[in-house]
């Protein structure tokens, strides 16, 4: 098992090199790792898997159905979200089926429903159903005044994007993919038929190149000789409502759909908390992931319309995320047989549940482009540690506790998270290196003091591990 951040990186030619360690990325590097003859390297740019669009989305498992019907992305949402539920279950990814409720407020929201039902159904999405006011109410009774009906979407779900990502590159390491953090790609080019690909860690070489790398797909696209789309950052700012919040909502409560992306959303998290947003602010700055008060009051707003009594509750926290918008209706893969390459491009918000499907689409064009594969051996399973509150957490698990006291002894009192987890998150296969990375994998830190009283004995512990 191979995880390296610093020093010289392996002079001898990779078969593969995955560019982005999104959960696109790790997707494809687990679907590669199936065979034990390829030599894969999976390279990021920043220290940790999931760092970019993948740590800071909605975290919906869609159905997929206001895709655009015959599209790549409708094909492979649709085929991914039936494999993300069935590897999230075998896994310990947390998923909860609430449900959608897509609300129209006017005469003319209420008239696109009907044809939402019929593109659902264009998807073989065949579950949908219109509700009137009563039954709407009768549902989401905190709803705000003057809905006039809703399409209910039963098969949309929560769950966690960030031990997804992880659950990825957790099998990827442990079947033999070497990952590279801290590795951005500053050039490449390809000559003797091997690419090779300039970092401040030195080359890296491979065969056959797959750029994964979301919001800078486009400029390693262009460095290859290639001008098919441009990425446009598109920032969704969101704000996060306490835990006593979640009692306010029971699906998760969309608007009807508009040009610039699905629009603000009420929704419960699996981590037992209520998302408001996200905006959708197209800009030129690809880091430009800061929360702003005119983004927030404009939340604040819609919030106030959608559910009112969420704006009396408490603020957990606030984020904002870049999505990489390219002004295509499709994502942009695309096999580049003459040079041994596949552009794997804007994929958008449904990257999350569609990555599995695209993983398995993307090794099906490199072995069309000609990569021989060799054999195929399915990676022994993971189990993840249980961050949802719907499920029991180590703290809660008698067994556990009884094997180990750690697992008992509460760290992160907010968020219930013990000494066990934070140790066996310190000493995992892919390795939180810094504090947020450590959250993102035990929620400590993350509940409503947002670390102020367990910051302290987190650090001593994260600062510890590192030796």
């Amino acid at each position: 098992m191979t995880v390296t951040t610093s020093g010289p990186l392996p002079t001898d030619p990779y078969d593969v090199a995955i560019v982005g360690a999104g959960v696109v990325g790790c997707a494809i590097a687990r679907r590669l790792a199936h065979h034990p003859r390829l030599r894969i390297a999976l390279v990021e740019a920043q220290d940790d898997v999931g760092q970019g669009t993948s740590k800071a989305n909605t975290a919906i498992l869609h159905t997929g159905f206001d895709a655009v019907p015959g599209s790549l992305e409708a094909r492979l949402v649709r085929e991914g979200a039936r494999e993300l539920a069935a590897y999230a279950a075998e896994s310990g990814i947390p998923v909860e089926p609430v449900g959608a409720l897509l609300v129209a407020w006017d005469e003319e929201q209420l008239a696109a429903l009907p044809r939402l039902a019929e593109k659902a159904e264009r998807n073989e999405y065949h579950a949908t159903r219109l509700l009137g006011p009563a039954d709407l109410y009768d549902r989401e009774p905190h709803l705000g005044p003057g809905a006039l009906g809703a399409l209910h979407v039963p098969g949309e779900s929560i769950i966690c994007p960030w031990t997804t990502t992880l659950a990825y590159a957790t099998q990827a390491v442990r079947n033999g993919v070497d990952l590279h953090l801290d590795s951005p790609v500053e050039g490449a080019a390809r000559h003797d038929g091997v690419h090779h690909l300039t970092t401040p860690r030195g080359p890296l070489r491979a065969r056959w190149l797959v750029n994964a790398a979301g919001l800078h797909a486009d400029t390693l696209d262009r460095l290859l000789g290639h001008d098919d789309f441009t990425v446009t950052p598109r920032r969704g700012q969101l704000i996060v409502h306490d835990k006593f919040a979640r009692a306010l909502v029971r699906h998760i409560l969309l608007p009807v759909p508009t040009a610039l992306g699905k629009g603000v959303l009420v929704a419960p998290t699996v981590h037992g908390n209520v998302l408001l947003g996200p905006t959708a602010e197209d800009l030129d700055d690809r880091t430009a992931t800061n929360s702003t008060a005119e983004g927030l009051d404009r939340l604040r707003e819609q919030g106030r319309r959608i559910l009112p009594a969420l704006l009396d509750e408490e603020v957990t926290a606030v984020y904002a995320g870049l999505r990489a918008a390219t002004g295509h209706d499709d994502y942009r893969i695309a096999a580049h047989s003459d040079q041994a390459y596949v552009t794997v491009g804007g994929i958008r918000s449904t990257g999350l549940t569609a990555s599995l499907a695209i993983a398995a689409h993307v090794t099906a064009l490199l072995a069309d482009a000609g990569l021989d594969p060799g054999p195929e051996r399915a990676p022994a399973p993971v189990r993840m540690p249980n961050l949802g509150e719907a499920f029991p957490r180590p703290y809660q698990r008698p067994d556990l506790v009884a094997a180990d006291p750690d697992h008992g002894r509460l760290v992160c009192h907010c968020e219930r998270v013990s000494r066990g987890e934070i140790r066996d998150a310190l000493a995992s296969t892919v390795p939180p290196r810094s504090l947020d990375g450590l959250r993102r994998r035990t929620r400590a830190g993350a509940g409503r003091c947002q670390g102020f009283y367990c910051g302290a004995a987190v650090r001593a512990l994260f600062e510890g591990a590192q030796g």
